[in-house]
């Protein structure tokens, strides 16, 4: 029996449907809301000073593989992507705008969860036979609760989402813009970006570490700055679009132009769904790289990973909605007469503005794109390494770096519900973990908490002691 395309794609969205409409948005938040309240709504109260962990702090000396900037710009490689981007565009386009609301608002309570993983991360990781750090998720899930199915179920569809919408989504895209910016055919791309993930990924996480640390802070700020000089060039139109947002996230959107319009259920869909690729909060992802850093103590590393939400969904996002919206590009058509989505909208709203907006746009996903695809590299084999042994982690990395290609010229409209899908599947068991694990969470942070407050009064006692002098 044979499927043709538009069949494939029709049962990919009604299982992705299923999936996210009827249960995991509602496990998502409410693991988010109960890790907030049971925190005392920490991630308010201490982001100020997560920031400054994340860009100043470095325990060079302490236990682990990478350090504490690297492991958040390997996180950061795999959330400020393709998701902040394409994923924004085609959250408005399904969802309306009011997809954009529900972004943030899983966004404030999944920067608790973040923190959560990764406290948790680090608390349970282990040294391999090789010397490498190993932990996240399935780690967790063995060490603190002895549920070795739901460890190994983690560890499987981690494994198949870092195929999903760590590689195929970010090659697709990438071929994509290329192909609408120079008219290279995806084939070529994609054999290039190959080749090129090829040269990183078969060094490890050292090399995937110092190629994020270099890469993403570039990118961002590229990213960032032709953003924010479009929102000033159309800063009168700002408030209308944030009207825009809020009123749609309650009354869901009528269709324009191109767009068909959209219920309040689909904006909340596809604002936790494209949220949670965005920022990975409750993904399980981001704890994997932050289980390789060098720190003191669980809860500093977990400060630093929280901030990785707040980067990708709340700055990087927002800038991408905004630009859409001012724009008003929602409705425009392509070559074909088919609605625009995905990079190729953020595409056409950046050129309305700048000339060769789109080539700001272009190179910002193919940078996106790529670092995201070295650092979902190394959820895979951390994942594949749990279930089988470092042994056969070498064809793994042959088998994803194929992947890059066959990603490149695969249809635009299969491969987000199929992340979308994978997504889902590694979020439950980790959602699960976490909601059982909450009280050894409270109680990390709890001592945590207190070695702050106390590393607070002694740096007081030596500024009085300096003054007194």
């Amino acid at each position: 029996m044979s499927f043709t395309q538009d069949q494939i794609v029709q049962i990919l969205e009604k299982v992705d449907h299923v999936l996210w409409a009827n249960f995991l948005v509602f496990f998502l938040v409410l693991v988010g809301v109960i890790l907030t309240v049971k925190l005392k709504g920490m991630q308010f109260r201490y982001l100020g000073y997560s920031l400054k962990l994340a860009f100043t702090r470095s325990d060079d000396n302490a236990e682990g593989d990478i350090s504490q900037f690297q492991s958040l710009m390997t996180a950061l490689s795999a959330t400020i992507g393709i998701g902040s981007i394409a994923g924004v565009a085609t959250a408005i386009m399904s969802g309306g705008f009011g997809a954009i609301f529900w972004m943030w608002v899983i966004a404030l309570v999944g920067m608790a969860t973040k923190y959560a993983e990764a406290i948790l991360a680090v608390k349970f990781r282990k040294v391999d036979k090789n010397g490498f750090m190993c932990g996240g998720p399935m780690y967790y899930i063995k060490a603190g609760l002895n549920w070795k199915v739901l460890a190994i179920s983690f560890a499987v569809f981690g494994a198949l989402s870092s195929f999903a919408g760590g590689n195929i989504i970010q090659a697709n895209s990438i071929a994509l813009a290329l192909k609408n910016l120079t008219g290279i055919s995806p084939h070529y791309s994609g054999i290039f970006l190959a080749i090129l993930t090829a040269s990183i990924v078969l060094g490890g996480i050292k090399s995937i570490g110092k190629v994020s640390a270099f890469f993403v802070p570039i990118m961002a700020l590229f990213y960032v700055f032709g953003g924010l000089f479009i929102l000033f060039v159309k800063a009168e139109l700002i408030p209308s679009c944030l009207h825009q947002i809020f009123s749609c996230a309650f009354n869901g959107q009528a269709a324009v132009g191109g767009f068909l319009g959209a219920g309040v259920m689909a904006a909340v869909q596809m604002g936790v769904a494209r949220g949670v690729s965005s920022n990975e909060a409750g993904l399980g992802s981001a704890p994997i790289a932050a289980a390789a850093a060098k720190t003191d103590v669980p809860g500093r590393q977990a400060l630093i990973s929280m901030t990785g939400v707040f980067l990708s969904s709340i700055i990087v996002c927002s800038i991408t909605a905004l630009v859409i919206g001012v724009t008003g590009v929602v409705g425009k058509t392509g070559g074909l007469g088919e609605p625009l989505n995905g990079a190729a909208l953020v595409m056409e709203a950046f050129k309305t503005v700048i000339p060769q907006g789109d080539a700001i746009v272009a190179i910002g996903v193919i940078l996106f794109g790529y670092s995201t695809i070295v650092g979902w590299a190394y959820y895979g084999e951390k994942c594949i390494e749990f279930i089988g042994g470092s042994k056969i982690l070498f064809i793994y990395r042959i088998i994803f770096c194929f992947v890059v290609f066959l990603g490149s010229i695969l249809s635009f409209h299969i491969v987000w519900p199929l992340a979308d899908i994978m997504n889902g599947l590694m979020a439950l068991p980790n959602l699960i973990a976490l909601f059982a694990l909450t009280p050894v969470v409270v109680k990390e942070s709890a001592e945590f908490f207190d070695l702050l407050k106390r590393e607070k009064l002694i740096s007081k006692s030596k500024l009085a002691s300096y003054v007194n002098k």
